[in-house]
């Protein structure tokens, strides 16, 4: 199964979410919502090995 057909779904709820929180909640909900997908979307990447932590991390000197 192609993992690719899935974000365009995921973009899409992640934007309604955004205007829900802007509706609902004003730009302060908006915002809260935006940092914490965008946290959620690195961990993400960083859990499955799509992101290379090695930079932020330091190196080991032997």
């Amino acid at each position: 199964m192609d993992e690719t057909r899935f974000w365009p779904a995921v973009g899409l709820l992640f934007g309604t979410a955004l205007g829900f929180a802007v509706v609902v909640g004003g730009l302060t909900a908006f915002l809260i919502v935006l940092v914490l997908g965008v946290i959620g979307f690195v961990v993400g990447r960083a859990l499955t090995g799509e992101l290379d932590m090695s930079g932020l991390m330091g190196r080991r000197r032997t």
